[in-house]
């Protein structure tokens, strides 16, 4: 069904793409969006190890909001900061693509998590958190990607 990595020397573990989705904030989530054409656009991610799933918050309403309700298949593209070997331009960048299905979060306790979960990605500010699900909860809608097939790769520059 998902097609086999062509460069089959740079794959990576599934340890290492978990490790990357786990360290890293942003990403790029793919729909298929109106009229048949792709729509990517960037977004913060939480990983949750127990159970495997990824999440993400957004406005209620809107073109990633609606592609999804229409159709659920995404991908979600993230990639690493990259490092250079010694004496070397070239970046070495690791990327992790996730194909899955994305569906929405209904319950208000799970969409509560998720968001505190979020926000400790970016920040221990505690009063800044609390405030937070206060006044900017009620507005959030969350979604969660389970993933059906996932790849990593690490690729050179040059």
């Amino acid at each position: 069904m998902f097609r086999k990595m062509r460069r089959f020397g740079q794959l990576v573990s599934d340890e290492e793409c978990i490790r990357i989705l786990q360290e890293q904030k942003r990403g790029v989530l793919s729909v298929l969006g109106d009229d048949g054409y792709p729509y990517g656009i960037p977004l913060d991610h939480w990983y949750c190890p127990e159970d495997g799933k990824i999440y993400f918050h957004s406005a209620k309403e809107g073109h990633k909001i609606d592609a999804i309700k229409e159709y659920d298949k995404v991908s979600y593209c993230v990639y690493d900061e990259g490092f250079k070997k010694d004496g070397d331009w070239a970046l070495n960048i690791t990327s992790v693509v996730v194909f899955g299905r994305m569906s929405i979060v209904t319950d208000p306790e799970k969409t509560r998590m998720i968001c505190t979960n979020l926000c400790r990605k970016f920040t221990d500010d505690e009063e800044y958190l609390q405030h937070e699900l206060v006044h900017a909860l009620p507005r959030v809608l969350c979604l969660e990607l389970t993933p059906e097939h996932m790849t990593g790769k690490l690729v050179n520059e040059s």
